[in-house]
């Protein structure tokens, strides 16, 4: 069994990079094809041995909740019209996972979103899944982060290369290689501005210990005036050590809208009832662009 039960999913922000689209519907629930976007992190979340999702959310959330929720009246109106099979799938996903909703009053930023969850998940280690990240991969990045948690008794965090032209977008990390997809942090910075101290950045997912709630209550406002959790995993490196974890699988940046439409592609072309018509007005659009 897994020693980490509590995934924590900050899921507060406003979306404003999908206005209009975001004024009513949670940023969270856009679709990556006919799914929501955080049921998919939620279902990695449960892949990955969580058994306790601890949503982090501001006011007009609410349709997330109601998302992972019992539907009586749909699934009775389903079933009376003979699609079973769609009826259970609904009720499938409110019986994925315990769901427990703390409300952030303020946007006081990820660290702050993240002190939130201290008193659900208490002194136990915790993994972080951020809804804009979705990652594509044959083991759950939230379950490979879990077992290089396990190995090392410490907390880690999943990093990707980046292009150096793109390092002053992201946390960076930096430090001394112990394995082919580890490295011992020694160094984090919050969107360098000039001589990042690497080229791998920090992506939407941790694996945490309870230490971290402390760190996070004595990080001062840094980046945007926002409490950092980069900041407070710069202080774990210090007092307990932090491991770098390089994850396998295809990242795709579903809070940036292009990043969002070549999710929605990706996972589209995975999908047999799809595949065939998408890459074929793919092609069509490719050759007519090209004239």
């Amino acid at each position: 069994m897994s020693s980490v039960r509590f995934c924590v999913i900050p899921a507060a922000g406003l979306g404003t990079r999908f206005l209009p689209a975001t004024k009513s519907i949670p940023k969270e629930m856009l679709p990556i094809v006919d799914t929501p976007t955080i049921q998919y992190i939620v279902e990695e979340a449960v892949s990955s041995g969580v058994d306790e999702v601890v949503l982090i959310q501001g006011r007009y959330k609410s349709a997330i909740e109601d998302h992972f929720d019992i539907s009586f009246e749909l699934e009775r109106v389903l079933g009376e019209r003979g699609k079973a099979r769609e009826r259970d799938a609904l009720r499938s996903i409110a019986n994925l996972v315990s769901l427990v909703s703390v409300r952030q009053k303020e946007p006081l930023g990820l660290g702050h979103a993240v002190l939130c969850a201290e008193p659900i998940v208490g002194d136990a280690p915790f993994a972080v899944a951020l809804g804009d990240d979705l990652i594509d991969s044959r083991v759950p990045a939230v379950k490979q982060l879990v077992d290089c948690y396990e190995r090392h008794q410490k907390g880690v965090v999943a990093l990707m290369k980046v292009p150096d032209a793109e390092t002053h977008l992201y946390g960076i990390a930096a430090g001394a290689r112990i394995g082919e997809r580890e490295i011992r942090i020694e160094t984090m910075v919050e969107k360098p501005k000039s001589a990042p101290p690497s080229n791998l950045a920090v992506i939407g997912r941790y694996v945490l210990p309870a230490r971290v709630f402390e760190l996070l209550r004595n990080t001062r406002p840094g980046v945007g005036g926002e409490i950092q959790l980069t900041d407070a995993l710069a202080a774990l490196a210090r007092v307990e050590g932090l491991i770098g974890y390089e994850f396998e699988g295809e990242r795709h940046d579903a809070g940036d809208r292009l990043g969002y439409l070549k999710a929605n592609i990706a996972y589209a072309l995975k999908r047999a009832d799809l595949k065939d018509g998408l890459l074929a007005f793919l092609q069509r659009t490719v050759a007519s662009e090209k004239r």
